[in-house]
């Protein structure tokens, strides 16, 4: 019976990726307009396209390295699985696969969505945001497919001496996959994130404040590596990023299943354990695209009427997961059910609240973004305070969430028992992948948001007349409010699945153990099995405590590591955006009529500069969160790793809810200006939130949402380096 369910797996990520084929054809049925708006939207597709073909490039190098040492490991020293390799090859290559397919469909759907919105706003929506819906089910399809591929071929593959040993292999060997997806996604994030902010500071800086003119006005030369850079960023970027979020909570909880059950003796309830969080992912998916044809709206819907249309969609999928949440594991008939799947009914709800607190705390139609843009009247630096202020207080409700959501899904699946560990973890991981079940349709209302932002900025640049322009600013905001809810889900759904990894780590260790040849693990007086020792045991052997000092030492440099990539990323955006600036500034110094319109810019020399800058400053600050967890292991041994993972989840996790929603909040105050309120465009307060939202760039797309693959990437490496770190430490 389960292995019949399981191929409702590689099914589901079948249909998914059809839905996302017919998607992506009927938007390119759809007209580009005017042969100005297909210019426009050409110049910003070769500019993307031109910008991951350079980042690919660098990405490959990296890869190669890896995969050499991982094959110096697996087959020199045999401290790895013989499959690491392979494995992680396929992890990068969805993953980039996934953020491809994803922007390619973004830069040919702004122009028609521009357009769309010349006819009417609901006909704008249904385009941008069933074009973002490609991004969603593209991600979610390749992630279920990879999982389901490698399931197979591991269970063809992988001999061990009992059927429970066999599934812990197999769920490890899977888990080593995410490292490749993690690496490749911090990529994509970190030089898609300094790309974009890099061209946005110089639109900002010298088009609004100094020349004087719209963010989107075809006299700015930085607009369209502005409009190319929302693209690499928040669609690329964004994909890439909750792929290997989607694959790590599936696989972290189908490890921590495997490994409950291998301590109960148990094969059978062991691989029901297995495919469950698989089976929860599967039935999203088809849930999500019942929720995706729901989403519409009626002309002259206010803000909160265009949320509302997106909750629909989101509101009815989340609904539906819960039911056929509880009658899978039903079917299952795994242990304790029902109160496992109260455990997915928390990952969902606390999805939901930290969406909803984002919202409240980002959005222009809330109590906190109006004072914000109040703030606004006494000059920049209390727009600057303010925005802190609101960042650092809007942390309360996620990680309370974050919280409650960790205590009840470990109390329920655990029996209301909080001494049954591995149950307790297991709802944990089985809370996150309840969290992303409905991935299809979140990552969908994300993805819209940049498709938005372009066509905003196609209907600007090719002079539609006011009317568009006021329906697609109207798409624009809600992106940008949908966008800033995205990151934190993704922030959210990194803190779950970062603490899913640390339990999945230790079950790594035990296999590393087992590959060196060990048999026994000795506490005190007691010698105890390898295969038999719990969670509780390894943290005695290892002395993992609050008071080890290999511990406390590993807990300080992860939540350095927060700060110092955060420092890192923040000044590769200010690099890169001051030669921006100085491009932006001796075009309209030296070309003539610019600004008259009678001379077009340089476009391609803007769209350089940021290609330029992102690939140069994204290898150090990519490259040291690989090589810290490998040098903090071989120092400070296995509770140095612990540390150092336990220390960047709470602090990364915090500040980039800190980051996220400041930034948005800055963003969102400055477009509640432009509506008209205090003074409007052109107006002091007006340039006062410009220079807020400046400083806001690079907090909510560049260091913020790096953060949250910062965490889930130490993790991966820890995880794949686990037998070099068992093997041998300094301390």
């Amino acid at each position: 019976m389960t292995d019949s369910l399981f191929w409702l797996v590689p099914v589901s990520s079948v249909i998914a990726l059809v839905l996302a084929w017919f998607f992506y054809v009927r938007m390119k049925k759809e007209s580009e307009g005017t042969p100005q708006m297909a210019k426009i939207a050409s110049y910003v597709r070769q500019g993307a396209m031109s910008y991951l073909r350079q980042q690919y490039k660098i990405v490959s190098i990296v890869f190669l390295c890896l995969v050499i040492l991982f094959a110096i490991m697996a087959y020199g020293f045999q401290l790895q699985n013989a499959w690491v390799p392979v494995a992680f090859l396929t992890g990068g290559f969805f993953s980039g696969l996934a953020g491809f397919l994803g922007m390619k469909t973004a830069t040919y759907a702004s122009a028609r969505t521009a357009n769309a919105a010349r006819s009417s706003l609901n006909a704008g929506l249904r385009i941008a945001f069933r074009s973002g819906a490609v991004m969603g089910l593209v991600v979610v399809g390749l992630g279920l497919f990879d999982i389901s591929f490698w399931y197979v071929i591991l269970q063809l593959f992988v001999d061990n001496t009992s059927e429970l040993e066999k599934m812990c292999m197999i769920t490890t060997t899977m888990l080593t996959f995410g490292m490749g997806a993690s690496t490749q996604a911090l990529f994509a994030r970190v030089g898609g994130g300094i790309y974009t902010k890099a061209a946005d500071v110089g639109a900002d800086l010298v088009g609004k404040v100094e020349a004087g003119i719209p963010e989107d006005d075809p006299r700015n030369p930085a607009t369209i590596a502005d409009n190319v850079g929302d693209n690499v960023g928040d669609v690329a970027g964004m994909g890439a990023d909750l792929y290997e979020s989607y694959c790590g909570s599936i696989l972290a909880t189908s490890a921590l299943g495997a490994a409950a059950y291998l301590l109960k003796g148990d094969a059978e309830m062991q691989l029901k354990a297995v495919m469950a969080p698989m089976l929860i992912a599967a039935v999203g998916i088809l849930l999500s695209i019942i929720g995706i044809f729901c989403v519409r709206t009626k002309e002259n819907a206010t803000m909160k009427d265009l949320l509302n249309s997106l909750s629909v969609g989101t509101n009815l999928s989340s609904a539906l997961i819960v039911g056929a949440t509880f009658l899978i594991l039903w079917i299952l008939q795994l242990d304790n059910w029902a109160l496992i799947g109260c455990s997915v009914v928390v990952g969902l709800l606390v999805g939901i609240v930290i969406g909803r607190a984002t919202e409240y705390y980002t959005s222009q139609s809330y109590k906190p973004t109006k004072k914000l843009a109040e703030s606004g009247q006494t000059g920049p630096a209390t727009v600057i305070i303010s925005g802190v202020g609101l960042g650092m207080i809007s942390t309360a409700i996620p990680v309370i969430a974050v919280v409650a959501g960790i205590i009840l899904s470990y109390w329920f699946a655990s029996g209301f028992d909080f001494s049954n560990v591995a149950m307790g973890l297991y709802g944990i991981g089985i809370a996150a992948v309840g969290m992303l079940s409905t991935l299809g349709i979140t990552l969908a209302t994300d993805a819209y948001g940049p498709i938005a932002d372009n066509a905003g900025g196609n209907a600007e640049m090719s002079e539609l007349g006011e009317e568009v322009r006021h329906r697609t600013d109207a798409l624009d905001s809600l992106g940008n409010t949908t966008a800033a809810t995205g990151k934190g889900f993704a922030i959210g759904s990194a803190a779950l699945t970062g603490l899913a990894l640390l339990a999945s780590y230790i079950e790594e260790i035990r296999i590393g153990l087992t590959r060196l040849g060990e048999t026994m693990i000795q506490i005190g007086d007691k010698a105890i099995p390898i295969h038999e020792a719990t969670f509780t045991d390894f943290m005695a052997f290892y002395e993992v405590n609050l008071m080890s000092p290999k511990v406390l030492s590993g807990m300080f440099i992860g939540a350095m590591m927060a700060f110092l990539f955060c420092g890192l990323t923040m000044n590769a955006v200010g690099r890169a955006a001051g030669h921006m600036v100085d491009e932006v500034r001796r075009q309209f110094r030296t070309i003539k009529g610019i600004l008259t319109g009678e001379a077009e810019p340089d476009y391609a020399r803007c769209v350089q500069i940021s290609t330029r800058g992102a690939q140069r400053e994204m290898v150090f600050p990519s490259v040291l969160a690989i090589i810290v967890p490998i040098i903090t292991g071989l120092i400070f041994g296995v509770p140095g790793v612990i540390g150092l993972l336990v220390g960047g989840l709470s602090a990364g996790f915090v500040l980039a809810v800190f980051m996220a929603n400041a930034g948005g909040a800055w963003d969102n105050a400055k477009k509640y200006i432009e509506e008209g309120n205090f003074g409007g465009k052109g107006s002091d307060v007006h340039k006062a939130t410009v220079v807020g939202d400046t400083v806001g760039d690079p907090f909510k797309d560049t260091s913020g949402p790096s953060l949250n693959i910062l965490i889930k990437l130490m993790s991966m490496v820890s995880i794949v380096m686990a037998g070099l770190t068992v093997s041998w430490s300094l301390f």
